[in-house]
């Protein structure tokens, strides 16, 4: 089974994170994974970019319907659950990647770590758990080590 990797962070970043954001993506296709989001934008839409540039599946964990999916999601899941869906972001993923982000990533951060999943952060929320990288790089070799 293909490792199913979460990319989270906030709906608004600058141009630094999603350029990051769109390096992950595409990283974690290149390893053979599917890349989850909550698939809006900013952070996630960047992620699904680069995803969508390798010729990746994308999945969007969406807070409501499926018509708000950023334009790079092949799979939209219509929630209904608005910020609650953060919990199915985490459970869904086999590991997550935190780029930027405010208390949206932070939630989802949370429910990660509280259910053992592997979190690996770039420019993110610095608490424990989080497994700090310095570029997509760094972040990718890492959660497929820890995955490994």
């Amino acid at each position: 089974m293909r490792r199913l990797i979460a990319v989270i962070g906030g709906r608004q970043a600058d141009n630094e994170l999603l350029t990051i954001a769109e390096d992950v993506g595409s990283r974690i296709v290149r390893k053979g994974a599917v890349l989850v989001c909550g698939g809006l934008t900013g952070v996630m839409e960047a992620a699904s970019r680069g995803a969508k540039k390798e010729g990746g599946v994308t999945i969007g964990i969406l807070p409501e319907g499926k018509e708000d999916a950023n334009p790079y999601i092949d799979i939209p899941i219509s929630t209904g659950l608005g910020l609650a869906r953060n919990a199915i972001i985490a459970n869904s993923a086999d590991a997550l990647i935190a780029i930027g982000g405010e208390y949206g990533t932070l939630s989802e951060i949370a429910f990660a770590l509280q259910i053992e999943k592997p979190v690996i952060g770039i420019k993110t929320w610095d608490i424990k758990g989080v497994v700090p990288a310095e570029s997509a790089e760094d972040a990718v070799a890492k959660i497929f080590k820890i995955l490994s």
